[in-house]
């Protein structure tokens, strides 16, 4: 059995090479409409998802692979070179930027005499170790145990006492396959059952906001887009944000209070990343239903990114898949992030980008929204918020409705809520014309004793 090339004390983050496979051509389930990634920035972001739980990257490398080997997926020549680099220095680990499988995984680590794991299980193994509420660890572990149902790769034990996670870079090994495999598929069924108790709490706590309602805007984006800064700068919260690759990965909602006086409730959510498993996109979907259920999704784009494009379209793709494909079309705010990274120029053309019309049709509704901004220095902010309140108020309905006096709790909900137009006294009940967004219609209409009818 492989051993660790150097012992190395439990605080001594582990010596790691990253290597991208650049494909001669892009894999066949690639979307035929996406942008091409040089393969060198592809590595680059691996290499930052390695350092965001604190491995110590000594080598990087980009390798070219006209022709991936079922066995090994490099050839035999780059195997014995990446054998050799490894035994000189040192190395604990070894992370292919692709997908591996079990038998690749398992050949390379006896071929380089240290643990290989792929990046779906670096990307899970970063979500295991940030994962901090119960629901967070819950689906992790769900997504990390239907990635290891299929390979059961045994482990280092030297590497458990480094970080969280699940095992993928460290942990305590599998013995009997069997009994592993009866033992995950428990498991499995445990996190399953325990999942669909989240699910239906956050739908009773939907439900909750629905009866004191308050339209709920989503913050989506690629992973380190900002979404955190900006949602520190919205809302005067404190939520930690860092310059790190998934630095949030629990949801955190907080009130706003727009220039209309509308109230909203603003959702920060875990950022996304281009190849994400799909296990984790599955487990994780109790916490992303809250985008779907978003009155507003505001994408958050860095643009000072160098492959910003390329990361909209995975974005976009993720939310594609959560089922808002129509939402996409039209009802999505964009922010053109981290604006003060640009030079006077770039950033003068995106500021223009983001003006629009003017004179009330500034936002047209029916159109996506773009916006340039920066959270950090605050730059495009209100036009930021302005874009958010007309989005809510391009659609408003106007309606009549009876509402009796004695049911102060409605009126008072109809005089936060809604902009009242007209108020008068119709047989002893109190007769309104209100501006509602169609989602508060909605709500409204759910409530009991009040004659609601279109104007």
């Amino acid at each position: 059995m492989a051993g660790a090339s150097v012992p190395r004390g439990a605080d001594s983050p582990s010596r790691t090479c990253v290597l991208h496979p650049a494909l001669a051509q892009p894999p066949a389930a690639r979307h035929a409409c996406e942008p091409a990634r040089e393969p060198e920035r592809r590595l680059a972001e691996a290499v930052s998802l390695a350092r965001a739980i604190d491995l110590d990257v000594v080598l990087a490398e980009v390798v070219p692979l006209p022709n991936p080997r079922p066995a090994t997926l490099f050839g035999p020549g780059r195997v014995e070179t990446v054998a050799e680099t490894a035994s000189l220095e040192a190395l604990e680990l070894v992370i292919v930027d692709g997908a591996l499988t079990p038998v690749q995984q398992r050949n390379l680590e006896r071929a380089w005499d240290c643990k290989v794991i792929d990046r779906t299980a670096l990307i899970l193994e970063i979500f295991g170790a940030r994962a901090r509420t119960k629901e967070g660890r819950l689906q992790v572990e769900l997504a990390a145990l239907r990635y290891q149902r299929s390979r059961l790769v045994r482990s280092w034990t030297h590497l458990e006492r480094q970080r969280g996670g699940f095992g993928f870079v460290g942990g305590p090994g599998e013995t009997q396959i069997e009994a592993d495999r009866r033992q995950i598929r428990t498991r499995i069924g445990r996190l399953e059952r325990a999942l669909g108790a989240v699910k239906r709490t956050r739908s009773l706590h939907r439900a909750a906001r629905q009866r004191v309602p308050f339209p709920v805007i989503a913050l989506v984006g690629y992973t380190n887009a900002g979404k955190t800064t900006l949602f520190n700068r919205l809302t005067g919260a404190c939520a930690a944000a860092r310059d790190q690759l998934f630095a949030t990965l629990d949801p955190t909602m907080r009130g706003v209070v727009l220039p209309s006086g509308q109230r909203i409730i603003l959702s920060d959510t875990v950022g996304f990343v281009s190849d994400l498993p799909h296990d984790l996109v599955a487990a994780f979907r109790a916490t992303l239903e809250e985008v779907i259920a978003a009155d507003l999704v505001v994408h958050v784009r860095d643009c000072a990114h160098a492959e910003s494009a390329e990361q909209r379209v995975d974005v976009l793709r993720v939310l594609t898949e959560l089922g808002l494909e129509d939402r996409l079309q039209s009802g999505v705010v964009e922010v053109l992030n981290k604006l003060d990274l640009l030079d006077p120029r770039q950033r003068a053309c995106l500021a223009e980008q983001g003006r629009g019309g003017g004179n009330g049709s500034k936002w047209p509704a029916g159109q996506p929204t773009v916006l340039a901004a920066s959270a950090l220095t605050g730059d495009g902010i209100e036009d930021l918020i302005g874009a958010i309140d007309a989005r809510l108020t391009a659609s408003r309905r106007v309606v009549d409705v009876r509402v009796p006096y004695a049911d102060g709790a409605t009126l008072a909900w109809l005089y936060r809520h809604g902009e009242v137009l007209e108020c008068s006294d119709d047989n002893g009940e109190a007769r309104l014309r209100v501006g509602l967004s169609p989602a508060d219609a909605g709500r409204l209409e759910r409530r009991p004793g009040v004659s609601f009818a279109s104007a």
